[in-house]
């Protein structure tokens, strides 16, 4: 396998083991929200989205209908995911 195939299925592990975690967390705290019990920090969830989990987190959001109210929350996931989309075009210019 090239170099370039390597780098890519590294990128796609990442993001898949990442939205993993966040989905997972986001599950956490959507049951810890409804069984009144100790949360998942907001700035948790946003940090596990920027560092390429937010594809897992979109799918929480969507499935679990967590976290999809909150404006502010919304602003602040979406410019993670903005931030986290850059940040990785960025790097992937640098080969």
């Amino acid at each position: 396998m090239n170099a370039p195939a390597l780098n890519w299925l590294w990128l796609a592990s990442l993001y898949g083991a990442a939205s993993v975690a966040c989905f997972i967390a986001y599950a956490i705290d959507k049951s810890a929200a409804i069984g009144q019990r100790r949360r998942i920090p907001e700035r948790t969830l946003l940090l596990l989205g920027l560092a390429c989990g937010w594809p897992g987190g979109l799918l929480a959001q969507r499935w679990l209908g967590h976290k999809t109210i909150q404006t502010s929350f919304q602003i602040a996931y979406w410019c993670s995911v903005v931030l986290n989309v850059a940040a990785v075009g960025w790097l992937c210019t640098l080969n």
